[in-house]
């Protein structure tokens, strides 16, 4: 009687004990994230209120806005936590193949802002732009009112009519650029359009014969992937519309290997709260690129069609590719004020 009450109770305090450790376990992935967030010598106050609102809004980016966007959410909860679908405050507006996707991800990891998921496409697709400004506000995920709205989409800063429509919006909105190496991106271009003929057991022209015109062996500036490399050709029509100061440009190759240092100029750009650290960001070994962190429990990387594998491409085209943007990526350099190691 004694061996089976004494067994009885073993069960019972290991029951407890489980319990108690998988409470602990629970409370840890709960809170981990909002433990990183705090400074290595907390200052008490320095920010205000606004510490305990970027806290509050890391805790439910995860979980409410997720539901808002699965329909499990209420109106009256949407009232109660105040949040809103705000137009954009930034816009991610290029360059295709030059990192947007995983700049956006990047910037995503901070409390303060929010992302559109898809490219909405409103200001370079005439349909969509006809639709209205509050088709495009409908468009925005939901948050707080103290949160930035970023969208991304690479056509933006390569077709005509997009500065002149951003500028009817909001003539103080910021836009961030990030570029690579024109021919790099180039090729980058090209290799993604190729991947999908692929698919489709499609046949597709060698890159040398799209970048350089067979009847005078020069450039083909014809050729979009080549056309959209011409940064400053671009840069120029937006600079029409608003100064400098609006845009950021933002280094893609850099991103790509040490992107800290990226984020942290972005940061500072939009008037945000440093808040992206190391912890964030982890190199992949195995993918050969940064992950994401966002608290002990939650990480992603950026989806497997990042970071193909380029064609070889004869050296001759690739000289003449890197002379041919010289003078453009020299005037880039000047207009910006942000120079590169490109050739």
């Amino acid at each position: 009687m004694l061996f089976k009450q004494q067994a009885l109770l073993r069960q019972k305090l290991f029951l407890l004990g489980s319990l108690a450790v998988g409470s602990l376990l629970y409370i840890v992935a709960r809170v981990g994230s909002l433990d990183r967030l705090q400074p290595a010598c907390p200052l008490e106050g320095q920010f205000g209120d606004q510490d305990q609102i970027m806290l509050r809004a890391l805790q439910y980016k995860r979980g409410l806005t997720y539901d808002l966007h699965s329909g499990n959410t209420t109106k009256e909860q949407i009232r109660l936590h105040n949040m809103v679908q705000q137009l954009p405050q930034a816009i991610i507006i290029g360059v295709r193949k030059g990192g947007t996707r995983a700049l956006l991800e990047m910037l995503n990891l901070h409390p303060a802002v929010v992302k559109a998921s898809q490219e909405i496409h409103f200001f370079d697709n005439d349909g969509n732009y006809a639709k209205g400004i509050e088709w495009y506000r409908k468009k925005m995920p939901f948050s707080y009112p103290y949160q930035i709205t970023i969208e991304k989409s690479p056509a933006y800063f390569i077709t005509e009519e997009v500065p002149e429509r951003i500028y009817k919006m909001n003539s103080s909105i910021k836009l961030l650029i990030i570029v690579r190496e024109p021919t790099t991106r180039a090729i980058s271009d090209y290799t993604q359009v190729l991947e999908g003929k692929e698919r489709k057991n499609k046949t597709y022209y060698k890159f040398e014969k799209l970048a350089i015109d067979p009847s005078t062996c020069e450039v083909n500036t014809k050729y979009k992937a080549v056309r959209t490399s011409i940064y400053t050709k671009h840069l120029e029509r937006w600079l029409k519309f608003f100064p400098i100061e609006q845009f950021h440009i933002v280094d893609g190759d850099r991103l790509i290997t040490e992107p800290l240092p990226e984020l942290q100029l972005v940061e500072n750009f939009l008037n945000l709260t440093p808040r992206i650290s190391q912890y964030n960001l982890y190199f992949n070994a195995t993918r050969g690129f940064y992950c994401l962190r966002f608290n002990i429990v939650f990480n992603k990387c950026l989806a497997g069609s990042k970071g193909r594998i380029h064609p070889e491409v004869d050296s001759l085209v690739v000289n003449k590719l890197h002379k041919f943007f010289h003078p453009f990526n020299q005037k880039f350099y000047q207009i910006t004020g942000r120079a590169f190691s490109w050739p």
